[in-house]
């Protein structure tokens, strides 16, 4: 099963970093958050990715292109070229570097990716800034034994972002809102959710995307329908929006690596 990372929004809330490298490539622990979202995956043995790309995408490709020699001892001759590794250090990846529009929103990239998804029944997707202790293969299995035609991932975040009204129940999306409720009303522990990506669909879903659109705006309609089943995830989960949350990610790292579940 093929993983979409959304790897081309130009992180304007975080200029401090993305003014001169895209997101995915803010380091945590000396290594972009992308390889650490890959990571999450490879370790279920989920390593076949297809990287959305659209801001600074020559970096991202440079990044990979040259990661032996990153993460390596080698000899290099310079007379002829021929560069000798003394090791092989490397993640187990198979990468699909797709160029999706600089200014695509979420929904058109992943319509753009139709082609490399190919056939196969379902196919994951998540962003390219966040993390969590998620159990990927209980996430797929709660997926297919749902039906439904797409499963986002609810997780409790300190704050700001829309929120999941949720039938715990049936564990299905009620109502899906893009945007934090207003002040005036406080959520419930229950709505008190978003969607933390790590989500899976049913390619189906590809005809359901509405051109330059994002994807979420699909949500709303698949909830309607009872088609967005949700997967309660009680662990932990961060993402990384702003400078200040780059600083936690890292202090995360060194005290607390929830994510780290790989050896």
């Amino acid at each position: 099963m093929k993983t979409i990372i959304l790897c081309g929004g130009t992180g304007t809330r975080m200029k401090e970093e993305t003014e001169f490298k895209p997101k995915p490539l803010v380091e945590v622990g000396g290594k972009p958050i992308l390889w650490h979202i890959m990571k999450i995956y490879a370790h279920y043995g989920f390593n076949d990715f297809i990287l959305a790309l659209g801001y600074k995408s020559n970096m991202i490709k440079d990044y990979f292109l040259n990661w032996r020699a990153f993460v390596n001892d080698f000899t290099l001759d310079t007379k002829t070229g021929a560069t000798t590794f003394h090791n092989n250090d490397c993640d187990d990846f198979r990468i699909v570097f797709a160029e999706t529009g600089t200014d695509s929103l979420t929904g058109e990239r992943i319509r753009r990716l139709k082609n490399y998804i190919g056939s196969d029944d379902y196919f994951m997707v998540t962003y390219g800034d966040g993390v969590a202790d998620v159990n990927i293969p209980e996430l797929v299995k709660f997926h297919q034994n749902q039906n439904t035609i797409a499963t986002i991932t609810a997780v409790r975040p300190a704050s700001r972002f829309g929120y999941l009204d949720i039938d715990r129940e049936a564990k299905k999306v009620v109502d899906f809102s893009q945007h934090k409720v207003t002040a005036e009303e406080e959520p419930s522990a229950e709505k008190n959710l978003i969607n933390g990506g790590f989500m899976v669909f049913k390619r189906e879903v590809l005809d359901m995307i509405e051109p330059d659109s994002m994807i979420e705006s699909v949500f709303p309609k698949l909830a309607k329908s009872g088609q967005l089943s949700v997967f309660c995830h009680d662990g932990k989960w961060k993402c990384m929006d702003t400078h200040k949350e780059v600083e936690e990610m890292n202090e995360h790292w060194h005290k607390d690596p929830f994510w780290k579940i790989w050896d």
